[in-house]
């Protein structure tokens, strides 16, 4: 997927944006699974790890789907 800008009736919306919808849906998914797993119960504080997820996961899907 390249980088271009969406016009969606006349406003322009970065592809940046699909990154990071996908990436919310991604940690929540991954959020739960941690937590049907066990491990949430390791987590000491719960915000912190769930921006610093958040960050992971959208780092590595815009480096996994990126043009080289």
């Amino acid at each position: 997927m390249g980088l271009r800008e969406w016009s969606l009736g006349g406003v322009l919306l970065s592809p940046f944006l699909l990154y990071a919808v996908l990436a919310l849906l991604l940690t929540g998914v991954l959020r739960l699974a941690l937590t049907r797993v066990g491990m949430a119960r390791w987590i000491w504080h719960e915000a912190l790890f769930d921006c610093a997820l958040y960050v992971c996961v959208l780092a590595a899907l815009v480096a996994l789907t990126g043009q080289w």
